[in-house]
């Protein structure tokens, strides 16, 4: 009677489904995204890309800054002969001066500003090209997350079923108590991995939500899919070529170089003289003396000014611009040297994740699979050891985090390759 009783019990716990899930607390309201929404959502909402924005519009309000040209001086003053006894009489004088920039000076300032609007605007593109593959970084390291969770769940679900089944068996006298106990224990164990893998799951959430600039944690995103479309059809060679044309860097480095000369031809004209013209008029009073009467009169008078450059005899600022071309002209070598570099190394690191996949795909998961439930059947049949069962859970889970460890690697080598070759098309 208590050995019918007794296969009835395990017959009903061996139907329960291996699959169920432990119980998630819920953070907050979550909703469920795709990766193309929201690296979408990235470029429209990250905070630091916002900020970065501005240094377009302050680049583009120094085109007009510019463009001044020299203001106007106006001048007026009064004057007294100081002679009363003699009655020389008194005076009003009025001014107008201003500045002609010669050689070009004012172009040169507009040329310069418009190329640092150019560079910045391939800065811009270069934050927004890092900032897009770590966002997409930190998605499907959210999905990891979410499976290793999976899998400890699963575990958990599995060793509490044994637990429970080794409760009754130890009660019919089937195992010992120590046997009972173990498995336990171990289902105890797994249950607090299961804790720190759902923390770690929503601390990649909480993640996400900081590259949407959100400012609390009222409404998460959960990443939707799993690690799909990762394979690429890649030409290493033109990868490389091509990158070192379109990379965001590489076209801020070159930027660089334009900035640089026209930085030069701003100096050369700023060491060309200005010519400074001026007129005014004079009134002077009536002179009523004996010796030299003199009636109302206006004087008028016009000149210029011209500055004697002698500090063009000091060439500083002349080759510290000759130098700064030089060196961005370096730097911009030095960018194509480490993209080409960047790119060899993302694409062997690509081409390895990928083989790692296959590999896991290719039996190796399988091969866990069967092992485990062999194992589990045998232990409640009495055939094997709870240490033997423990060994192959043991197994099967390390299996299955390098499965999605790999497969997370795969996607992170994809992000990076993309990143380095400056294309993208992940979706």
């Amino acid at each position: 009677m208590k050995f019918t009783k007794y296969l009835s019990l395990l017959a009903f716990l061996t139907a329960m489904s291996f699959n169920g899930q432990a119980q998630v607390d819920t953070l907050s309201l979550k909703h469920k995204i795709s990766v193309e929404q929201y690296l979408s959502r990235v470029g429209k909402e990250n905070l630091g890309y916002a900020a970065e924005q501005y240094n377009v519009n302050i680049a583009e309000a120094g085109i007009e800054t510019a463009k001044i040209f020299p203001d106007p001086e106006f001048s007026a003053g009064a004057f007294d002969n100081q002679q009363a006894k003699l009655k020389l009489g008194q005076g009003l004088t009025f001014g107008l001066g201003t500045t002609l920039e010669l050689g070009g000076k004012r172009k040169a300032r507009i040329s310069l500003a418009k190329s640092e609007t150019e560079l910045s605007k391939a800065l811009l593109l270069d934050y927004l090209r890092n900032l897009r593959a770590d966002a997409a970084l930190a998605y499907y390291s959210a999905i990891q997350q979410r499976e290793l969770m999976k899998v400890q769940q699963y575990a958990f679900q599995m060793m509490k079923q044994l637990a429970d089944a080794d409760s009754v068996r130890y009660k019919l006298g089937a195992i010992t108590e120590t046997d009972a106990r173990q498995s336990k224990l171990e289902a105890g164990n797994l249950q607090n991995s299961v804790y720190q893998n759902e923390a770690d799951w929503k601390n990649s959430l909480i993640k996400l939500s900081a590259f949407l600039g959100k400012k609390s944690v009222d409404s998460l995103v959960i990443p939707e899919g799993n690690f799909e479309n990762l394979e690429r059809d890649i030409n290493y060679q033109t990868l490389i070529s091509n990158a070192q044309n379109i990379r965001a860097d590489a076209v801020a480095a070159l930027n660089s170089k334009t900035v640089a000369e026209k930085s030069l031809a701003l100096v050369k004209a700023n060491r060309r003289i200005d010519l400074g013209i001026n007129a005014g008029l004079q009134y002077n009073g009536v002179s009523t003396n004996e010796v030299a009467p003199t009636p109302y009169h206006r004087t008028f008078n016009a000149g210029f000014s011209v500055p004697l450059k002698f500090s063009n005899h000091y060439k500083g600022d002349l080759k510290a611009a000759q130098f700064t071309i030089k060196q961005a002209g370096v730097q911009y070598d030095q960018v194509l040297q480490q993209i080409q570099v960047e790119v060899t190394q993302a694409y062997f690191n690509y081409t390895a994740a990928g083989k790692q996949v296959r590999q896991y795909k290719n039996g190796l998961l399988t091969e866990g699979k069967k092992i485990l439930t062999a194992k589990v059947y045998s232990y409640k049949r009495g055939e094997t050891s709870l240490l033997e069962v423990l060994n192959a859970q043991r197994t099967y889970n390390e299996v299955q985090q390098g499965f999605y460890e790999s497969q997370s690697n795969y996607a992170a080598a994809l992000i990076e390759l993309e990143r380095a070759a400056g294309i993208w098309d992940l979706k």
